[in-house]
């Protein structure tokens, strides 16, 4: 893949690790001389220095023939301006950091992918870490949905219960469905269906359309996360 990096500051430093390490070829835009010289010794890619809100500065890093463009500095107007120069140039996959929430649907409206500022959900996620420190991994869907990973505690309820008899005992409702079981011995996940029972330590992929609650954790052995 032919990738242009715009920015080669504490989030577009490790996304042109990541590419170059992945074997694409690379191109990295940074206004920044220092910033610049740093990247074009650490990475064996093409570092240009100059204002990537110049058209001629992405014809320069190869628009005309590059699949995607990424937009990491840290101001939102400068990530409008060059996305918008990209979809010009026809870059046909465009994806930008957005650092404030309210600007979101400009991005969306000019037909961008984005990403919430890292900052945030890195936050989000340490906060999470210790307030729910029973869910492994988690993700939302809409306002309160999520899924997220929960491994069973050896007295959880549900332990030792197929799928449905916990439905049956109310234990998991309408609104909450297990994905997946990863489990010791296994070689791939575990489909769960009605009949498939779930052990202790089991590592569960669960769906609940009410997010992660206290009483939803209770059920795999979590008294009082989700708080």
């Amino acid at each position: 893949m032919y990738l242009i990096v715009v920015g080669a500051g504490d989030i577009g430093t490790p996304l042109v690790d990541l590419a170059t390490a992945g074997g694409n070829e690379v191109v990295v835009i940074e206004r920044d001389g220092e910033r610049a010289e740093r990247a074009s010794r650490q990475y064996d890619c093409l570092v240009i220095n100059d204002d990537a809100t110049s058209k001629e500065t992405l014809q320069d890093a190869g628009a005309d023939r590059a699949d995607a463009l990424i937009s990491t500095t840290d101001q939102d107007a400068t990530n409008i301006m060059v996305c918008l120069l990209a979809q010009e140039l026809s870059v046909p996959n465009i994806v930008s950091v957005v650092h404030n929430p309210e600007h979101m649907n400009v991005f969306e409206q000019i037909g961008v992918n984005t990403m919430q500022n890292p900052q945030s959900l890195i936050a989000e996620y340490l906060y999470r870490a210790v307030s729910r420190p029973s869910v492994v991994d988690f993700m939302h869907i809409g306002e309160e949905a999520e899924v997220f990973e929960i491994s069973v505690g050896p007295d959880a309820p549900i332990a030792g219960k197929t799928l449905r008899e916990a439905d049956e005992a109310d234990l998991i409702g309408g609104q909450t469905l297990i994905v997946a079981i990863e489990r010791d011995g296994e070689g791939k996940p575990i489909t769960p269906r009605g009949g498939t029972r779930i052990e202790a330590d089991d590592l569960l992929t669960v769906y609940s359309g009410e997010g992660v609650t206290p009483e939803l954790t209770d059920v795999f052995g979590h008294t009082g996360d989700g708080e």
